[in-house]
């Protein structure tokens, strides 16, 4: 039981300050300006289902599939870095009321739904950062020699990923709460302010997976001749 409580910590302490509820949910507040309480219900349960089943497909068959392909881990960090500052550019520069307020004939109501996968779960909520770490987390599998202790270990890494998930829809869920305690004013600067993070986490991650690409480059490049 220790080895399961030791996994399932390590494993909730590595992918929550990378996913961030709390902070992706003042995200998730700005984008989803003017729906109801009820439709940002439903769009917090489904963003946490489709985070818990990114997550698990990540860490059970993340390697395989970026191997499959021949796609580097700092590649997913380069383009999902570029995804995540682009969003949070905008959201910064543009705001997210005239595009999302909900009309009385509900078309955003659907645009939102719509939108549900991305960009509000990919990868606003559990983008390239998060999934780069589970399938680190899945790669370490390899190394458990026992069949026990590897079964142990991805049972505890998917009841961390569930607890996280749970976190995200409670967050998202009660993000009204939040715009209720701030004001209408308070809530636009944390929204942007939530933004601009955002846009800073975003080139971090490319950052990240670029200096990992050019160490990788020069490393590989031959040493020139004297």
């Amino acid at each position: 039981m220790s080895a399961a409580f030791s996994t399932f910590a390590l494993v909730l302490a590595s992918i929550f300050p990378v996913v961030n509820p709390p902070g992706s949910a003042l995200v998730f507040l700005g984008l989803t300006t003017g729906a109801t309480p009820e439709l940002r219900a439903i769009l917090a349960r489904r963003i946490a289902l489709n985070s818990f089943v990114l997550l698990v497909c990540s860490f059970l068959l993340g390697a395989l599939i970026l191997q499959f392909y021949g796609i580097s881990i700092p590649i997913l960090r380069i383009a999902g870095g570029f995804i995540v500052a682009v969003a949070g550019w905008k959201l910064l520069n543009e705001g997210s009321r005239k595009e999302l307020e909900t009309p009385t004939g509900g078309v955003s109501n659907k645009k939102l739904l719509d939108q549900a996968f991305y960009p509000l779960t990919l990868p606003l909520t559990t983008g390239p950062g998060s999934m780069a770490v589970v399938i680190s987390i899945g790669l370490s599998e390899a190394t458990i020699a026992r069949p026990a202790d590897r079964i142990i270990f991805v049972v505890a890494s998917v009841a961390a990923i569930a607890v996280l998930a749970l976190t995200i829809m409670l967050c998202f869920t009660y993000a009204d709460r939040i715009q209720r305690f701030l004001g209408p004013g308070g809530t636009d600067i944390a929204v942007r302010l939530s933004a601009f993070i955002l846009f800073c986490l975003g080139l971090q991650i490319l950052w990240s997976g670029g200096n990992e690409l050019l160490r990788s480059v020069l490393i590989a490049s031959p040493a020139p001749l004297l």
